[in-house]
């Protein structure tokens, strides 16, 4: 019997979780089976039904792929299954957690299992292979599935059940980066582009799972706005790729990005996390992020732009380039060297993309100014990420975390001191945002090694414990 797209990941799906079930309550495969299938059936019309418009298509994939688990089994034609309105408003669906998995996450949390990650990791996928049954998946699709996500992980998060790819920490003091040499080959080492290399900095992959970048992301302070683009996007791509898996045709999905922000705002934390979901997607070969600026693009003379920006796209091949305050490129009128660069980036954007990926960041009003250069730019940046300014409570938030992440604990009072020069600080255009607070957080570090210089033999309370001198310098 032909079970359509999803029937093997659906037999996989109930045989995995009724397993579990099984295991967990004693009870018997037969009578586990048919709560587990409500799930599945639950989830496949909760997707379809997502943007009010539901296929033939996808109403065969749910007969072949749901049809036979269910108790009964389901045998009828699309046209019956539509008229019948069963599949009508079950988008709710997604937006709680189902009994299963409750039970699921609830007995995780008793013995430190992982049973709800097998329920998530399975349900995820089978959503976006729902959503991969049209050529092109709605907004709404993407929506639905990335409410779905969030659900299920804020159920662990609840019920303090460490999540898929972990719970990792953020904002450290240095990132692991390497400073670029050039091989034109995405790798450091070697000579340098142009001679002079300007502002470059390459930052190497650290081979992790979907999962795990995903998790770093989520686990980021603030960006709600960044975050859920780039779970869309992430979704998007891992549709378009069941479909090329099977052979079907895909609607080619640009992969470049124009990041729009205050400097701080975690652009080039995202970049690199997002050039690493790239490789893991495999829409990059390698996943590094390469790092400039105006300075590391642009020559003093005449030809010498055009070689020093391909020596940079190709260090960048097979990752992404990011191109900090893009908008200086299109600065000094048309015969600026700057328009030679953004000439040249252009045209490996069309030559290289299938393996790389370039975002240009900078101010909002500015990039415009940039965009409109050159009329290739506006079809090859199709999407752009909008990064806030921070809270004061988020900018608290990234300065206690900086010190959970090297053990330091900030008293009341310096929580209070760290507030109080917030409050003081302007924010217009340029504030720095993150770097403000890590700027801030460095800065107590000396404060307080100069405070305990004069203590014989400081506790390791003292060693660790930040308090408001320390903040106010």
């Amino acid at each position: 019997m032909d079970r359509g797209p999803l029937g093997d990941l659906i037999d996989t799906l109930v045989t995995a979780v009724t397993g579990d079930l099984v295991a967990l309550s004693g009870r018997t495969i037969e009578s586990l089976r048919p709560d587990v299938a409500n799930d599945v059936a639950n989830l496949f019309g909760a997707v379809i039904d997502a943007d009010g418009r539901i296929t033939d298509d996808e109403l065969w994939a749910y007969i072949q792929g749901v049809g036979p688990v269910l108790d009964p089994p389901l045998a009828v034609t699309p046209d019956r299954l539509r008229a019948g309105g069963l599949l009508a408003g079950k988008a709710i669906w997604l937006t709680k957690p189902s009994t299963l998995f409750d039970l699921l996450v609830r007995a995780d949390a008793r013995d430190n299992g992982k049973r709800s990650h097998t329920y998530y990791t399975l349900t995820l996928a089978m959503a976006h292979r729902v959503a991969a049954i049209d050529l092109i998946p709605s907004s709404a699709e993407l929506d639905v599935i990335a409410v779905f996500r969030n659900m299920m992980l804020a159920t662990m998060d609840r019920f303090g059940v460490t999540r898929p790819g972990g719970n990792p920490p953020t904002y450290p003091l240095q990132p692991p980066t390497l400073q670029a040499t050039g091989t034109g080959d995405g790798r450091t080492g070697g000579s340098s582009p142009s001679g002079d290399n300007g502002n470059i900095t390459v930052t190497a992959p650290n081979s992790p799972t979907l999962d795990s970048l995903l998790a770093k992301l989520d686990a980021l302070v603030g960006l709600d706005d960044v975050k859920s683009e780039v779970h869309r996007l992430t979704s998007l791509l891992q549709i378009q790729q069941l479909r090329t898996s099977r052979g079907l045709p895909n609607y080619e999905t640009s992969h470049h990005l124009i990041f729009t922000g205050n400097p701080g705002t975690g652009k080039t934390t995202v970049a690199r996390l997002l050039a690493q979901i790239f490789h893991v997607l495999g829409i990059v070969s390698k996943g590094h992020l390469v790092e400039t600026d105006r300075s590391g693009l642009v020559a003093g003379f005449v030809g010498q732009t055009a070689t020093k920006t391909r020596a940079v796209l190709d260090t960048a091949l097979g990752g992404m380039l990011l191109i900090d305050e893009a908008y200086a490129l299109a600065r000094g009128g048309d015969n600026d060297f700057g328009r030679e660069a953004v000439d040249t980036i252009v045209k490996y954007m069309e030559d290289h993309r299938d393996d790389l990926a370039v975002v240009a960041a900078g101010y909002p009003v500015e990039m415009q100014t940039f965009i409109d250069t050159n009329p290739g730019l506006s079809s090859r940046f199709a999407r752009t990420l909008d990064f806030a300014d921070y809270t004061d409570d988020q900018l608290i938030s990234i300065f206690c975390q900086l010190g959970d992440d090297n053990r330091y604990v900030p008293s009341d009072g310096a929580i209070a001191a760290a507030r109080a020069l917030l409050a003081t600080e302007p924010r217009g255009k340029g504030f720095g945002n993150a770097r403000s607070i890590r700027n801030l957080f460095e800065a107590s570090l000396a404060h307080q090694a100069i405070r305990l210089s004069t203590v014989d033999e400081p506790t390791t309370e003292e060693l660790t414990t930040l308090i408001a001198t320390d903040i106010l310098g």
